[in-house]
């Protein structure tokens, strides 16, 4: 098992530490998502919800996690209001329900084409679907 490094010069403090294979993924990704123009970097939940409000169902955008564990949230406009989940970052890989990634970007193009056929459920109960 290799020690996790640091993160590099120029990544955002509250990451924590990663092998460097993962680092690479990390970075990778992060680039990308910073050149998009749904990435809103260090908002609240409060805030990105407040944002989707009064937008139409299915507006979502990507902000990082309050949460210590996890580096990013999706927030998105449902029928009944503006919800949240957490993207995981695991093994080199972004995760959101069932989908699977080692970019972000590309997690979330799987996550919308995905819900076409299959809509995304927001909670364990049935709730809402979202296509």
């Amino acid at each position: 098992s290799v020690l996790p490094s640091p993160a590099p010069p120029g990544l955002p403090d509250r990451f924590r530490m990663f092998r460097s294979c993962e680092w690479e993924v990390l970075e990778r990704s992060l680039n990308i998502l910073q050149a998009s123009d749904f990435y809103w970097g260090p908002l609240s939940v409060g805030e990105a919800h407040a944002k989707l409000q009064r937008e139409p169902v299915g507006t979502y955008l990507v902000r990082d996690s309050s949460q210590g564990n996890c580096l990013f949230s999706l927030s998105v406009r449902m029928p009944t209001g503006p919800v949240s989940l957490r993207i995981s970052f695991q093994e080199g890989y972004f995760r959101l329900k069932n989908w699977f990634s080692d970019c972000v970007v590309q997690l979330l193009e799987l996550v919308v084409a995905g819900t076409r056929n299959n809509p995304l459920h927001f909670d364990e109960m049935g709730g809402p679907p979202l296509v």
